[in-house]
């Protein structure tokens, strides 16, 4: 009886979501098809020794060289299944 219970609550997790959420979700998906993002690390250990590392973050979308305002769009589409408000570049923060 528990499992009937559950199952409309894990398949209303996939239904859309609204166009600002979807609009949030997928502006950094068209940030990282506009190129790779990254972070190197520095420091200094106990004992005196170096520390580092590298965080890298490439898309296939960036690897395809896939436009990042369509990337968004259809981003937005596939999560909401509406049309984004305002185009990629319209965005507050975009650098295109």
């Amino acid at each position: 009886m528990r499992r009937l219970l559950i199952l409309p609550l894990i398949l209303a997790a996939c239904g859309p979501v609204s166009v600002q959420q979807a609009e949030r979700d997928c502006y950094e998906r068209a940030r990282l098809a506009q190129q790779p993002r990254g972070m190197v690390k520095v420091g200094a250990a106990s004992g005196g020794r170096m520390a580092g590392g590298l965080d890298l973050s490439v898309s296939s979308d960036y690897l395809l060289g896939k436009d990042p305002s369509a990337v968004f769009e259809t981003c937005v589409m596939a999560r909401s299944g509406q049309a984004p408000t305002r185009p990629l570049y319209d965005m507050p923060g975009w650098k295109g």
